[in-house]
């Protein structure tokens, strides 16, 4: 008997489970593939580790700056692949979640194929398991979502990027939000000639718009080709050396070419194959499964958690909605989904990320301070040769609480991290200033940013300890 049974093992599903068996309920875990899921085999573990690869390509273009010779270098690229699935393989074996599962009792399954509802207490398996829930937490993740335009089949998804056996001469991306802007700025490091399209006004539409502005810029300045505010994508049509692509701006027709197109135009969610009717499972508009703030679908004993919910689609809020959806399935909905600061960032060249308010928001419901340092006046970035970007702090006049941080640049994703923890603990810009980061770093960024904010509120501040380099 099963009295938690966890469909997916990706973040969610692997979290969820953990709880459940912690709260002492027998628990089983479900995978179609590997202990994982997205996150691990698809996602962040190997886009990172190419974004590794691709940094190490720019950092080597740097050598002669720093008086280090060098006879010249290439990219293997089957070699690398071959390290990404090292870092899969290390990352998914040696990870403490999955000792924790392990260690706490949960029955898993891996590699049991597509799983389905028989009934709403009961599913199956492509490989043929049949199991048995009290309680069900549905996990299962997201899928690429595809074009659907004549010539469609003729494009791949980030996950075929991946895998290719070489790198393209050329690739048009189609989509430039977070899963779009990884790819062209990777291959573009590689050497692809990239092109990337977007139908909205700017790139990363969702980040501030500084972010978007200076990050096209910097793509634009290292030879891709980033065409906005296209009307829409026509079709598709395989030319001797790739695919044709037909599209359609200002409403002027026109076409352009690449050995590869790369689809990137959203997510959603993984449900094709469970046969969510036969559970009596309610999805919204989108596809996505509906939940409530316990993560409960329209069947009480079912909950849903991670990217299939298509709430914040990140590993961390994956994993929290699974530690609530586990909590409330085996004690009854007694833990709400809490509000979270959530930072958000992509390992593109730059850099970019983002926690809280974008500027054009925050102005909208607040009267907002504005505090703004730039990478070329940095020490690290100097140091490092890295002098694109800025770091940007709002704050509400009024609170002296922090809105929003929003940095592009090196080491952007870890850098806002400072500004999310500040955020979470309610501190206030001045005492955030007033903190001595090591210098020089790029934290340190975040906290020059903070004293700027901090003199523009209080010209003639007192207790202040001293005006903190960056």
């Amino acid at each position: 008997m099963t009295d938690v049974l966890v469909i997916g093992a990706g973040p969610a599903g692997a979290f969820a489970a953990h709880r459940a068996a912690d709260l002492g309920a027998r628990t089983t875990l479900v995978a179609c593939d590997e202990f994982g899921g997205m996150a691990a085999n698809d996602g962040p573990v190997p886009v990172r580790t190419l974004a590794h690869a691709a940094r190490l390509v720019r950092e080597a273009g740097q050598l002669g700056r720093y008086g280090i010779a060098a006879d010249g270098f290439r990219l293997d690229y089957p070699r690398l692949l071959t390290r990404v699935r090292e870092v899969v393989d290390d990352v998914r074996t040696h990870a403490d979640l999955r000792g924790s599962v392990d260690g706490s009792g949960v029955t898993v399954h891996e590699h049991a194929g597509m799983t389905r509802f028989v009934d709403p207490y009961t599913v199956e398996t492509g490989r043929g398991l049949r199991l048995h829930g009290d309680a069900i937490i549905v996990c299962t993740g997201g899928v690429s979502r595809r074009l659907t335009v004549p010539g469609a089949e003729l494009t791949h998804t980030h996950s075929d990027a991946w895998a290719l056996r070489e790198v393209p001469p050329s690739m048009l991306v189609i989509g430039a939000g977070a899963t779009g802007v990884q790819v062209a700025s990777i291959f573009a490091a590689f050497g692809s000639r990239v092109q990337l399209f977007q139908t909205g006004p700017r790139i990363l539409p969702s980040e501030d718009e500084g972010v978007s502005a200076v990050v096209a810029e910097a793509f634009r300045e290292r030879g891709m080709v980033v065409r906005e505010n296209l009307d829409a994508i026509e079709s598709f049509d395989r030319t001797p050396d790739g695919v044709r692509t037909h599209f359609s701006r200002d409403g002027v027709s026109d076409t352009t070419e690449a050995a590869l197109v790369v689809v990137a135009v959203g997510w959603t969610a993984d449900t094709a194959a469970l046969d969510l009717a036969a559970a009596g499972v309610e999805t919204d508009g989108r596809g996505f499964v509906r939940v409530d703030a316990y993560q409960r679908t329209s069947v009480p004993h079912i909950f849903a958690a991670g990217d299939v919910t298509g709430r914040l689609m990140l590993v961390p809020q994956a994993a929290q909605s699974g530690f609530v959806a586990a909590t409330n399935a085996v004690r009854g909905p007694e833990l709400p989904l809490w509000d979270q600061v959530s930072p958000v960032g992509s390992f593109t060249d730059p850099e970019y990320a983002g926690v809280g308010l974008t500027e054009t928001k925050a102005r909208q419901e607040h009267d907002v301070i504005v505090a703004t340092v730039r990478f070329g006046a940095a020490a690290r970035p100097i140091i490092d040769g890295r002098t694109t970007g800025f770091c940007k702090l709002l704050v509400d006049r009024s609170t002296e609480r922090i809105l929003g941080c929003h940095v592009v640049g090196e080491r952007a994703v870890e850098t806002t991290q400072v500004a999310a923890v500040a955020m979470t603990a309610r501190m206030r810009v001045k005492d955030l200033a007033r903190i001595p980061l090591s210098f020089p770093t790029y934290s340190a960024i975040v906290g020059r940013a903070a004293y700027v904010a901090a003199r523009r509120l209080d010209p003639a501040p007192t207790g202040h300890p001293y005006e903190p380099p960056c």
